[in-house]
């Protein structure tokens, strides 16, 4: 299977004529490691945001770096395979940095959406988005749905 990764010229070249036909682009990103109900609902509720969703997905390196050495589960490839299948999802492209902030300077969102386990001022790209007119939304989390819960049932298992 080809990669669904997008690196960020082929991103911009994609975007274009999205922008053109003057549909809003909503962004949102995270790790996706162990892929589960919490994050396939808080994408379908980033898509609901606007026409087109991007979702930026941490490289391995950059897991690693935020959830130590025993992350990620899955690679970047798998993620990004299991992401670009879900219905809401347009485009997926990695970042290797620590925060997407570059990413989302080459996205250029109208919204940029994170789950509710952030404040609008913590989300990095908030200042780039407002400054450009559009906004940050933030998606209440899906109880007790995550990968840090789900890994520890697998282990208890």
């Amino acid at each position: 299977m080809n990669s669904p990764l997008l690196d960020r010229a082929a991103l911009a070249r994609r975007l274009t004529p999205c922008r053109a036909a003057g549909q809003r682009l909503v962004f949102t990103n995270g790790c996706f490691d162990l892929l589960h109900a919490g994050h396939v609902r808080l994408l379908a509720a980033a898509r609901a945001f606007g026409d087109f969703l991007v979702v930026g997905v941490n490289s391995d390196a950059s897991v690693r770096r935020l959830k130590g050495p025993e992350r990620p589960v899955l690679g970047l490839e798998e993620r990004a395979e299991l992401l670009a299948a879900l219905r809401a999802v347009d485009l997926v492209a990695a970042f290797e940095e620590d925060t997407p902030l570059e990413l989302i300077r080459c996205v250029r969102p109208h919204v940029i959406v994170k789950g509710g386990d952030w404040s609008p001022d913590q989300v990095v790209g908030r200042e780039v988005v407002e400054a450009a007119g559009g906004r940050v939304e933030i998606v209440p989390l899906a109880a007790g749905l995550s990968t840090t819960a789900l890994l520890r049932r697998i282990r208890g298992a």
